[in-house]
Formats: structure tokens, C-alpha cells, sequence
């Protein structure tokens, strides 16, 4: 027993110590008790947070104060708080018990082959994750908080059938607080207007998969029906449409890996993979390249667009044991670990083009006035091999016959789904623009 030791001066000594100590001690909190209770009361009312997006670190302040049925559409659910760097494109998916935003009963403008559930999905699971960004939280998704951001503004998803994925989700999630009108359509419903009445907001999805003209027309010579990229002209689907949005997400890369002959000023420079023809070989992400780099270089030079330009990154597909058309499915019920599963080599070269042509098109946009911001979604999509309809983009597809043989959609994603997720990081971006 320490006291013991040295007997009563001991004591004595260690007493006098203390006053001293408790002495100084007073005299401390006398001096610094003003400077923490100002402290206190700043961090009451202020926080920070900050989330990378392309390398650069970014910081912000947010309201603390609960929100109120006045404030619900000017303050968040909350922002991202834990950690002074936060990632929001490298994270784990997380249980989430409250499960998702939206059913197939409550969004009435759900597309059959994405309603897995109306299409008699027998897991739920797949429900029931959300992402957790590295170094943070991402806050549930706040539809009043999004419409209030875009009052006045229109919106256009630019790209092929899974930007057309990602606005379906969108509209999904919005409708919950409005349900939009059905502002147009084309007979295909490849491109599409939805308009928000209470917030004079239209969302529009504009077709075009390699973002150049394609053509497949007989030129030259050349067959009727095989695919024709015009590497040095503009996809006229948005090149006239531009100058009407205030904010864009482009997207693409699947359409590449078709067989297509590619031309510039109106000769044939190569073809990818086009056996027989006697035609130099191009690899697929030269010509996604060539592709992203002529889009970029539009936007940028376009003089009567202003807009923010959000640029969303490559989603490998999961297909196992084959291809989507030679029997590959996707049966998996819970999300990948992130040792189980990495991109197939060549898509994460074409997200490689990707990460390099944005960089290049948003240092010339910044020279230029011009906003890019990026979507680097891949990651998080990698791990979600759970999430696609699989052979339920069909009704009840083994409802005569539990063997049947039924093509696997692998690539497109459930609604509600995975994919919902985009919107939360798209609006955690847009609500510190």
C-alpha cells in the first residue's frame, strides 16, 4: 500500500503537494473557464464535415437545429459527422431495418422489368442495406430537401438504359412527396419528361448510349444493321437539348462493347470486332475515349449552357456461369465482402478512361466557368450482386415450370434497389453546391 511507504512525512509532503496542485489548478479554470464556455456554446451551433469526391478534400457547415415541418425543406436529415476525411465512393453496405424508400405500390411509375417484387422476387433482403461511406454517414434520402434544391431547374439524365435506371429511381424517390406529371414520352419511352407542379422542376431522360452518332444505315458500302459510330460528331438526341438544362448526369460505357464499325469525317477508321471485314482492330476503351473526350469537349465549348455537369462512372454487371445471352444469372441474396468480388479488368479499364477524361474536361470547365462534379459510383454497385431482377425483370417467371430456362437481366437494377443509393450521394453532393 503505497501510503505506507516513508511513513507520516510521506503524507505530510504529498499533502502539501496537492494544495499547491489544486492552487494552481484554480487559477487555470479562473483564466481558460471564459474561453471554454464560448467554445461550447460554438460547437453547439456548428459542425463540420468534409467528403472527397475527386481527391479534394471539402469542408462545410450544417444547421444542427431539428428539423420542422417549415424547415423540412431547407435542412437535411443530418449531414456526414464522423471522421475529418470522408469518401463518399469507398465504404461498406451496412444492414438498414428501416428498409427502403418506396414499393411497388407506393412510386405508380415503376417499370415492369425492375419491379422485382411485383414480379414475384421470393427474397426481400436485398431491401434491407444502405451505403456507408468511409469516414461518415450518408443521410437518408430527403425528397422535400431535393425538390426544394431544384425549384426552377431542369434536370437531364444523358446516357443508355441505366441512366434511365437511375431517373426511374429518382422519380420513385420524389414521388413520395409529389407525384410528377407525365410531361412527355416518346413511343419507346427512350426519352421522357416528368414535370413537379408544386416545384416548377422537370426531370428529363434523353437515349443515347454512345453519346457520338451512331448510325445504322448502310455508308459506304458498308452493312445494313451493323453499328456505326461517328467518332467526331455529337449524338444530335442532346446536342440540341443542352442549353435548356441547369444541371446534367452523363453516363455510359456498356454500348461500347458491341460490334462497331467507327468512322471519322465520314471514313471508316477501324471497327471493333468485326471478323471478316478486313478492318483495323480498335479496343473498346480507345473508342469510349475518343467518345467521352468529344462529349466533354461540347460541354465545354457549348455557349449557351451554364449548368452543372455530374458525370457518373462505369457499373460492371454480375452475370455468373455465362453471359446474358448464354445462360449467366445472378442468384446471389446478399452483397459482396469487399475481398470477394473485384472488376473484371476490362471495365475497370474503361472507369480508368473515365477517371482520366474527366479530370482533363473539369480542369478545362473550371478554366471556363463550368462545374463538374463526379459520380464514382462503381465501387459501391460492385459490391451488390443482390441486387438485380435477375430472371424477375419477367412475371413470375417459374410459375408453370420451376426449370425453365429464363434470360437473367444482371445488369439493370431492382426498384427499389441498390441503386437508390446514387441519389443520396447525388443529393449529399448538390446540397453544398
Amino acid at each position: 500500500m503505497k501510503a505506507g511507504i516513508g511513513g507520516n512525512g510521506y503524507l505530510e509532503n504529498s499533502e502539501h503537494r496537492a494544495g499547491q496542485r489544486r492552487q494552481a489548478l484554480i487559477c487555470l479554470i479562473a483564466v481558460f473557464l471564459p474561453f471554454a464556455i464560448l467554445l461550447h456554446i460554438y460547437l453547439s451551433y456548428s459542425s463540420f464535415s468534409f467528403y472527397t469526391t475527386t481527391s479534394v478534400v471539402l469542408s462545410y457547415n450544417h444547421s444542427t437545429q431539428p428539423p420542422s415541418s417549415h424547415a423540412s425543406e431547407t435542412a437535411g436529415d443530418g449531414v456526414l459527422n464522423t471522421g475529418e476525411q470522408c469518401d463518399l465512393f469507398r465504404g461498406d453496405w451496412i444492414p438498414e431495418p428501416a428498409g427502403p424508400f418506396y414499393t411497388n405500390e407506393s412510386c405508380r411509375d415503376l417499370p415492369d422489368h425492375q419491379n422485382c417484387m411485383k414480379n414475384g422476387r421470393p427474397d426481400s433482403g436485398y431491401l434491407y442495406w444502405r451505403w456507408k461511406p468511409d469516414g461518415c454517414h450518408l443521410p437518408r434520402f430527403n425528397a422535400s430537401r431535393f425538390l426544394h434544391i431544384v425549384r426552377n431547374k431542369v434536370w437531364g439524365f444523358i446516357g443508355d438504359s441505366i441512366a434511365r435506371n437511375n431517373v426511374q429511381s429518382l422519380v420513385c424517390l420524389l414521388s413520395q412527396v409529389e407525384d410528377p406529371m407525365d410531361a412527355y414520352h416518346d413511343e419507346a419511352y427512350m426519352f421522357r419528361r416528368w414535370y413537379f407542379p408544386s416545384y416548377n422542376f422537370t426531370l428529363v431522360v434523353l437515349w443515347s448510349p454512345y453519346l457520338i452518332k451512331k448510325s445504322e444505315d448502310e455508308v459506304n458500302g458498308l452493312p445494313k444493321d451493323q453499328i456505326k459510330l461517328y467518332l467526331d460528331t455529337i449524338d444530335e438526341s442532346w446536342k440540341y437539348q443542352l442549353h435548356e438544362f441547369d444541371f446534367i448526369v452523363l453516363s455510359g460505357g456498356e454500348w461500347f462493347y458491341k460490334s462497331s464499325i467507327c468512322l471519322e469525317k465520314n471514313k471508316v477508321v477501324g471497327c471493333h470486332y468485326c471478323p471478316g471485314m478486313n478492318l483495323t482492330e480498335l479496343e473498346i476503351p480507345f473508342v469510349y475515349r475518343k467518345a467521352l473526350r468529344l462529349a466533354f469537349k461540347f460541354i465545354n465549348t457549348s455557349p449557351n449552357y451554364k449548368g452543372l455537369t455530374f458525370f457518373r462512372t462505369f457499373t460492371s454487371d454480375h452475370f455468373e456461369n455465362g453471359e446474358w445471352f448464354s445462360g449467366g444469372t445472378c442468384n446471389r441474396t446478399v452483397p459482396f465482402q469487399k475481398d470477394q468480388f473485384s472488376m473484371p479488368l476490362l471495365d475497370a479499364e474503361m472507369r480508368k478512361v473515365e477517371l482520366e477524361e474527366f479530370g482533363e474536361a473539369a480542369k478545362e470547365g473550371f478554366a471556363r466557368g463550368l462545374k463538374f462534379k463526379l459520380l464514382d459510383t462503381s465501387q459501391a454497385l460492385l459490391f451488390r450482386p443482390d441486387g438485380h431482377p435477375g430472371p424477375y425483370r419477367y412475371y413470375y417467371p417459374f410459375a408453370n415450370n420451376s426449370h425453365a430456362e429464363v434470360q437473367n437481366d444482371c445488369l439493370h437494377w431492382c426498384l427499389p434497389g441498390p441503386i437508390d443509393s446514387w441519389s443520396e450521394i447525388l443529393l449529399e453532393i448538390l446540397q453544398h453546391e
